[in-house]
């Protein structure tokens, strides 16, 4: 007789279920994304199609099922940084957002601003004051 205890696979521990019993575990409903409405006082160019196709794309993607991934290396200040805006967003705003979902939202920030405002971006502005002072990252 084997001493090792009999326990469930992974398909039996995350299969779906369909119970009324388990509303926490049932999908949330995703609403269909909003067309983006941009007032316009003269006919619209291909420059501008472009640029609001990328400003479009420009926003966090929330919680949705990511196929890419990264690994990002932070200091232990910039972590603690991180986790009190987190606190501060669920605190004051009674906003609750994942590490993932705050650094996804900060990138798409980020990189709208730069579609939009480029060599005057914060980005730039931010990456050039760190070549200056030295800085490097790799």
């Amino acid at each position: 007789m084997s001493r090792r205890a009999s326990l469930p696979g992974a398909s039996e521990l995350f299969r779906l279920t369909s119970s009324p019993a388990t509303p926490a575990l049932e999908r949330p409903s995703v609403p269909a994304p909003a067309e983006p409405v941009a007032p316009r006082s003269k006919p619209s160019a291909p420059a501008d199609t472009d640029q609001l196709a990328r400003n479009a794309a420009r926003s966090g993607s929330g919680r949705t099922k990511h196929d890419a991934k990264i690994t990002v290396y932070v200091s232990g200040e910039e972590l603690l940084a991180m986790e009190q805006a987190r606190l501060n967003l669920r605190a004051k705003h009674e906003l609750v957002v994942d590490r993932g979902r705050l650094v996804r939202e900060a990138v798409a920030v980020l990189l709208a601003d730069f579609d939009q405002r480029g060599e005057e971006s914060v980005l730039v502005q931010r990456l050039r004051s760190d070549a200056e002072d030295g800085g490097t990252e790799g």
